[in-house]
């Protein structure tokens, strides 16, 4: 049975882009918390993220504010300018979005880190295997600030052929993740955890609701 839980995001009229981190409508939408693991255990304190999401005639918009009580896991040599593969064995944020309620096993996914890199994918979730689209360019940007004890980072996600503009009152399955710790101690958190034997966010049947406010 699929999740009940639900985040409203509200509409901008200005478009922000992945670096108006600050801006006063960030204040106006519910945090969403990611408090738990995948598994549902509750993680520290210290591993805890909030997810803020808004979005406008142009773009979705999501914003992660993350504690950061352990060094970074990030790659020495980061490159922002493509896709990097493999950004999910290092520290990350992710959002799976699935446009269409009755698809919910095809959904897109978005990933950015500390670093400023980024991932976007096109998956599909069939009975026996997963494809990746791995070639899927959604033309979203990043933006990451690094502070003390603390992480923010955005993600701007462009409407276009493969992921319209939604109608007011439409309803998309989402589900948000953060990847933190090195591969010694490593913490999967889930806003709806998928409560799979070993660490697995590709669980859309677990997907909760994203409404957007009429």
């Amino acid at each position: 049975m699929s999740s009940t839980a639900t985040i409203e995001t509200l509409y901008t009229a200005r478009d922000l882009s992945a670096a108006d981190l600050d801006n006063a409508d960030w204040d106006r939408v519910k945090a969403i918390k990611l408090t738990r693991y995948w598994s549902g255990e509750l993680a520290p304190a210290g591993r805890h993220a909030e997810a803020r999401i808004l979005w406008s005639d142009d773009s979705l918009s999501v914003r992660f504010v993350c504690r950061q009580k352990e060094p970074l896991f990030v790659s020495s040599n980061p490159q922002t300018e493509t896709k990097t593969m493999g950004l999910w064995e290092r520290d990350v944020c992710e959002v799976f979005v699935a446009p269409d309620p009755k698809q919910p096993n095809c959904y897109f996914e978005f990933e950015a880190a500390p670093t400023g890199e980024w991932v976007d994918l096109a998956v599909h979730v069939k009975p026996v295997q997963r494809e990746t689209q791995w070639d899927f360019v959604s033309g979203m940007t990043t933006t990451a600030r690094i502070g003390k004890d603390q992480i923010i980072l955005a993600m701007r996600i462009p409407w276009g052929d493969r992921i319209r503009k939604p109608q007011r009152g439409e309803r998309w399955r989402v589900n948000l993740f953060r990847c933190v710790g090195s591969s010694q101690d490593r913490g999967y958190l889930a806003w709806q955890p998928t409560h799979t034997e070993q660490p697995n966010f590709h669980v859309p049947e677990v997907f909760g609701w994203l409404v957007f406010d009429e």
